[in-house]
């Protein structure tokens, strides 16, 4: 079966693929992408007409299955990874690919020999508008989001000076540099031209990450940096090497392919995949290649038409696209925590779930004096983290340089209430402020300040439709009957926590639920005002509860355990505090009325009859401001595969209910807190 799209692979019938390399078997990963794209991996000698062998690129063992292909006269597979592979190279820890270079012509690097790339690159017509439309969101989003084939790289560290020229060194053995019609010599002639070409500049050697790990050797040593050449082996970010380069040289590197995407024309001195399509300067051209492509079109034929890219969390082949997805969450989780963190204050039900979602890349520690947070985060190089709005004492007082950051719930949180000690599925980590704190600025105005990246409107409108047909909101509980309501205008009141830090922080003259059911009267005397408490409240958790006979007298009438989101739908609008279920209605297409000032309003999206603080002139779209609120504001765990994931995963988990069932332990540890809850 010819390699293709992740969406043309799926679904055909299996063909037997015999292996002659132990990784086929043992990296599980790879095998279940090679299932998936319609390979049935075996063991064994091939002797039907549909039979393949399957071998690693060019790598040392493949000259096994050639050797059979030969004697037997079955063709070959050449299977690569993909141009999105990890957050660490795979030497160095860097876990399974997300994707295949799956290719019964050739292998990518080989100009000896056409390609399945090569072939696309050459005969596809590349003009269809949609898929080149995704090619030009892909390579602006690759930008933005710092991503690269390998990701252990930090997008903070600064890079030399602009006006450089960058030279790329690649691993001694690579098989990209044989195959490619190069040889450790080529490093040394490209050196000499860089020095020639741009007589005065200076010179910087990007050394390869594996090198720089003391993996594997380079051909550039700190013998080579001299007068006005330096060798560069910090982790930094190739997006932002390439924006200060006046000029940038290559063998064979993928840096060179993300050149080209960074808007540059390398100088080429091997025969990679990207060069002889005019976007390259060749010094050893393929004769064979004469047409002339785009970025676009390059980009398209080599991420998403090529690959077969793998979703891990639901397990099945995905898009170009949704492997970003997963690899903006795996490597955002890196970047964030592997320095570590030193966590405060936090409760000791919460303890195994954040461990989950912040201790990936090293465990966090707990400490419950702030001093001595304090002094073991600048001991050991660790961040703090704290829950929410509590108070920490000496610890934003000494923290002095050290990163502090907040933590809450995100939006999407569970099925079940967090008074239940049910663990959210989303978390977020500021380090600015608090989100639902108007007084000062948090990291989820900034993100709505900034916008979304290509194309991040359009996904943030997919995951909004997914969200009201699912009809999922924060907590998701069990709803009841929904009754009959009242004819006339609906206005939909949800009650709030009291105490809860959004509304200690971001309420006005109204902080109650019965004054902001006094209020929604006082100014809607003919509508018909329906009062939703909230649901710790109702559960006796927290305090908020509005007498009886108060509530009888304002609201028409008071629902209790309903579905929110299909609440919203029978209503015509919605009047609160700070109450995320605004948030919610605003998703669902309700006008919405703010009495504080929750973090949706201020933007333009909702009436507010609070002073918006004047930081907020943005005026977002809804989807603009739903990305920022929903995707590139909080983390996500995938409660299925405890991967780091994208909101999609978890709007599907939800709306599945494909969630491990809370434990006996917390619900005994629920029960206590609202017994202890109802003493002053």
């Amino acid at each position: 079966m010819p390699a293709g799209t992740s969406e043309s692979a799926a679904g055909q019938a299996s063909r037997r693929l015999f292996v002659f390399s132990g990784g086929f078997l043992t990296e599980t990963r790879i095998r279940r992408i090679l299932t998936l794209a319609g390979y049935d991996v075996r063991l064994g000698k091939p002797a039907g007409a549909g039979d393949r062998i399957g071998v690693w690129g060019r790598s040392p063992t493949a000259p096994r299955g050639e050797a059979v292909s030969e004697w037997t006269e079955t063709p070959v597979v050449r299977v690569e990874d993909a141009f999105l592979r990890s957050v660490r190279p795979g030497r160095d820890g860097g876990g399974p690919p997300l994707g295949l270079l799956i290719d019964d012509l050739g292998v990518h690097f080989d100009s000896a020999k056409t390609s399945r790339l090569e072939r696309i690159l050459a005969t596809d017509p590349l003009d269809d508008g949609a898929i080149l439309a995704r090619a030009r969101d892909g390579m602006e989003r690759l930008k933005a989001a710092h991503l690269s084939k390998y990701n252990a790289f930090d997008p903070a560290l600064p890079v030399p000076e602009p006006g450089y020229v960058l030279v790329i060194d690649q691993t001694q053995g690579d098989a990209s540099i044989e195959w490619g019609g190069a040889s450790a010599s080529t490093f040394r002639e490209m050196l000499v031209f860089a020095q020639e070409e741009h007589p005065g500049a200076r010179v910087v050697i990007k050394s390869h990450p594996e090198t720089a790990a003391g993996k594997r050797p380079g051909h550039y040593t700190e013998g080579h940096a001299h007068g006005r050449i330096t060798l560069l082996d910090a982790p930094v970010s190739p997006w932002r090497l390439m924006e200060g380069a006046v000029g940038v040289y290559t063998v064979s590197s993928q840096l060179g392919f993300e050149a080209i995407l960074a808007g540059h024309r390398p100088r080429v001195f091997g025969q990679p995949f990207y060069a002889g399509w005019g976007l390259t300067a060749d010094e050893n051209p393929v004769a064979r290649r004469e047409r002339k492509l785009t970025r676009a079109q390059l980009f398209a034929a080599a991420m998403i038409l090529a690959p077969t890219w793998y979703d891990p969390c639901r397990d099945r082949l995905c898009s170009f696209e949704e492997a970003v997805d997963q690899l903006e969450a795996e490597v955002r989780a890196f970047r964030e925590d592997r320095r570590g963190h030193v966590a405060v204050g936090m409760r000791l039900w919460k303890r195994p779930h954040l461990q989950k979602v912040f201790g990936r890349e090293r465990p966090l520690v707990f400490e419950e004096d702030p001093g001595r947070a304090v002094t073991r985060a600048r001991d050991e190089g660790r961040g703090l983290l704290v829950w929410g709005a509590a108070e920490t004492g000496p610890l934003s007082t000494f923290a002095g340089d050290i990163a502090l950051a907040r933590v809450e719930d995100g939006f999407l949180r569970s099925r079940g209430l967090g008074a239940e000690l049910v663990p959210p599925l989303s978390l977020v980590a500021d380090p600015l402020g608090l989100y639902y704190d108007p007084a000062g600025e948090s990291l989820l105005e900034r993100l709505v300040a900034a916008g979304p990246p290509p194309g991040g409107e359009r996904r943030a409108e997919r995951l909004m439709a997914r969200i009201v047909r699912a009809g999922l909101t924060k907590y998701n509980l069990e709803p009841e009957a929904l009754p009959e309501f009242p004819q006339g205008r609906r206005i939909l009141v949800p009650g709030q926590v009291e105490d809860d830090a959004s509304i200690r922080l971001g309420a006005g003259r109204e902080h109650t639920n019965l004054a902001l059911l006094e209020r929604v009267r006082a100014e809607n005397p003919d509508a018909v005002v329906i009062y939703k408490p909230h649901p710790d409240v109702e559960a006796g958790l927290r305090p908020g509860a509005v007498p009886r006979d108060a509530a009888e007298r304002l609201a028409d009438t008071i629902v209790g355990r309903v579905s929110p989101a299909t609440l919203i739908e029978h209503v015509d609008e919605v009047w609160t505090i700070t109450s995320t279920l605004g948030f919610e209605a605003l998703i669902r297409g309700r006008p919405v009325t703010c009495l504080g000032m929750p973090f949706y309003a201020g933007w333009g999206l909702t009436r507010d009859l609070f002073p918006e603080p004047p930081r907020r002139r943005a005026r977002p779209t809804l989807a603009a401001f739903v990305h920022a609120a929903l995707i590139a504001y909080p983390r996500y765990l995938d409660p299925v595969t405890g991967l780091p994931c994208p909101p999609e995963v978890v709007v599907e988990r939800l709306a599945r209910r494909d969630l491990p069932a809370g434990t006996r332990a917390n619900r005994l540890l629920a029960k206590l807190q609202g017994i202890f809850a109802s003493y002053p």
